[in-house]
């Protein structure tokens, strides 16, 4: 596991090196979303019964910094990398296939909730949610980081230049982010986009996540995690299918 470790701790530095603009950027941007929207909304809605707006948002944009965090540290390695040709002097030595993968994944899970962190701990200053099951919390900040982070694999494989990793992100990865409940209660949607709702995994994602902060949710709990397990193990079956064949990355 020696390549492993060298793999991951060269992903970490690459972030951790510039964590002004990786880490603390994210960060600032979570909480003007939070400043912006709990100043009009606070007092005009409530999601859940008893809890404030701002108190309501928090979880939201943490996860929801979580997510596109976890999925730029592996898809813009991926793509700098191929770009500049350096991709070689990872695929030379013998590092197994799963090593990439874990090393990959796994930095981007540590960038991710570290903004993550970052977020929370900086809007607690303005409204403070419970923490009534830290398990949940963990679980679904884990989780759903691996997704996007197996997720921005897969765009920085099939990438060949930053116009096409901006597409994918721009054109996938915010719509399934914006449209997942992190500003609303999906019950407050029309028959129509609530049934499109249930469709989008990372609705799950925030949905659960909220849920270890108040302890009430959209859905089941149990019914998130399902859903966001099941995604990450297709995901990583098929990231590991790439990396086998070498797809983009040895032809």
């Amino acid at each position: 596991m020696q390549g492993f470790y060298t793999l991951f701790y060269k992903e970490i530095l690459r972030f951790w090196k510039v964590s002004f603009q990786t880490v603390a950027a994210p960060v600032l941007t979570a909480v003007l979303y939070l400043l912006i929207f709990s100043h009009v909304l606070d007092k005009h809605v409530q999601a859940y019964p008893g809890v404030r707006y701002t108190a309501f948002l928090i979880p939201g944009l943490a996860m929801m910094s979580i997510l596109q965090n976890a999925f730029a540290n592996t898809s813009s390695s991926l793509i700098q990398s191929k770009l500049t040709g350096n991709i070689v002097f990872i695929l030379l030595p013998p590092i197994s296939r799963m090593e990439f993968f874990l090393a990959y994944v796994l930095a981007a899970i540590v960038r991710g909730v570290a903004v993550g962190v970052g977020v929370l701990l900086v809007t607690s200053l303005l409204a403070l949610p419970g923490f009534k099951y830290p398990l949940w919390i963990l679980v679904f900040a884990l989780l759903g980081s691996g997704v996007l982070a197996v997720l921005g694999m897969i765009a920085g494989i099939w990438a060949e230049k930053f116009d096409q990793l901006a597409a994918f992100q721009n054109f996938i990865i915010v719509p399934l982010t914006f449209l997942s409940g992190v500003f609303y209660s999906i019950h407050s949607l029309p028959v129509f986009w609530l049934g499109i709702s249930h469709l989008n995994p990372v609705f799950y994602m925030i949905d659960g996540f909220r849920y270890g902060f108040f302890g009430v949710g959209d859905v089941s709990p149990w019914l998130s995690l399902s859903v966001v397990g099941a995604t990450f193990i297709l995901l990583t079956a098929f990231t590991l299918h790439l990396l086998r064949t070498g797809y983009k990355l040895r032809h």
